[in-house]
């Protein structure tokens, strides 16, 4: 189980590499990488992240250990940055390794779903028509709802 948030780019291939090196007694592994994008409908030149770095890595480290219980994960890691970052950079790479793939993805899913609705992130976009901070999204929080059904 690791945490680990920068404000340094990462390789995201050498990152699983590195975390698929220590996979003994897995049957599956899941990597999610997300990126800064722009779309040309609306499109973002930067997202800066903010964020209480050490509230941020508690918070996250408490996810992980949830979804490691959850869904019996060998092992689950979260890289997640923060400050001023370009598009298609990559913002955050989720990692899981279980005996079985669905529990990889849904731990995969779950700790994304989390990121997404409750870390302690702070994201503003810079737009050709100036800064805006990003709003929550209401599937955004669907999708972290389906963890608290039974």
């Amino acid at each position: 189980m690791s945490v680990r948030l920068q404000e340094a780019s990462f390789d995201p291939g050498a990152e699983t590499n590195a975390f698929l090196a220590a996979s003994a007694g897995a049957g599956a592994a899941v990597t999610f990488t997300g990126l800064v994008r722009s779309r040309p409908d609306d499109p973002v030149s930067t997202l800066t992240l903010e964020s209480y770095p050490e509230l941020a890595e508690a918070q996250i480290g408490k996810a992980i250990a949830e979804a490691v219980v959850r869904f019996g994960l060998i092992k689950a890691s979260v890289i997640h940055r923060h400050g001023r970052l370009a598009v298609g950079e990559p913002i955050v790479q989720v990692m899981t390794l279980a005996p079985h793939r669905q529990a990889a993805f849904d731990g995969a899913s779950f700790l994304m779903d989390y990121l997404k609705t409750d870390a302690p992130f702070w994201k503003k976009e810079s737009t050709p028509e100036g800064e805006r901070w990003v709003e929550a999204k209401p599937e955004d929080d669907d999708a972290r709802a389906k963890w608290n059904k039974p």
